[in-house]
């Protein structure tokens, strides 16, 4: 187990005992404090005074879809957010991802590869965050601050980016003008060739920085060999705090 790991607070929101108990254990194994909520309103109640490092959110919760849990969960905290669910439908996996989830698994899984995947998310996250972060890229107008993942766009708008969308820009800029495979997209975690959780994050991200998702001007995709951040990427330092 790697040590940075160690006594990382996991919130595990699921209404049946058997299965967080399961949850519990497993992680408990590896060093992880854990903290069990039944519902979705007992997890937003307990972020006000607690900031776990990742949340584990069933979508069949009692009082609210997990997907509104989900969402309402991002907008109050930067965590790593993993869904974990019976239901198989590909629609639901993708709205899931779509919504700034970092990681989709399964009912029944398989307790040991729940671990692997908690793991990757929150090395990715650690990785994303010691990357240059006083730093902020511009590119074609834009403004990318790398400190608190906030986009600011051409005409002065800014929006903050969640936690898969800031972590594939800081690929990209830091990579213009290379066709990027995808698994050097999705950083340290295994990607199979069914794995769409890439476009999908491609996806997103193009919806917020192209003016035509359809035809976008900065992330092209290269068929057969992954994707190209065109732009031309010059760096600054200490303008966090600016406007522009």
């Amino acid at each position: 187990m790697k040590e940075q790991d160690s006594g990382k607070l996991i919130a595990i929101v699921e209404d049946d005992p058997d299965v967080a108990r399961i949850i519990e254990q497993v992680l408990a194994d590896f060093g992880f404090r854990t903290l069990w909520c039944r519902s979705g309103g007992d997890l937003l109640r307990r972020l006000r005074n607690l900031s776990p490092a990742l949340c584990i959110i069933d979508l069949g919760l009692p009082d609210m879809d997990g997907i509104e849990a989900m969402q309402r969960v991002r907008a109050q905290t930067a965590c790593g957010i993993m869904i974990l669910t019976g239901r198989a439908h590909v629609s639901d996996r993708v709205m899931g991802l779509e919504l700034g989830a970092d990681d989709y698994v399964l009912k029944p899984f398989e307790p040991r590869e729940l671990v692997a995947r908690v793991r990757s998310i929150l090395r990715r996250r650690e990785s994303a965050s010691e990357q240059t972060p006083s730093q902020i890229a511009h590119f074609g107008g834009w403004r990318f601050n790398l400190a608190n993942n906030t986009l600011g766009a051409p005409d002065g708008n800014e929006q903050v980016l969640s936690t898969a969308e800031a972590e594939l820009l800081k690929v990209f800029v830091s990579h213009p003008n290379r066709i990027l495979q995808r698994e050097k997209l999705m950083g340290s975690r295994d990607v199979g060739p069914s794995d769409r959780a890439i476009d999908v994050r491609v996806s997103r991200l193009r919806r917020k920085l192209e003016p035509d998702a359809e035809s976008p001007s900065f992330i092209k995709t290269v068929y057969g060999a992954g994707y190209l951040f065109l732009a031309a990427v010059e760096w600054h330092e200490g303008d966090a705090g600016n406007g522009h």
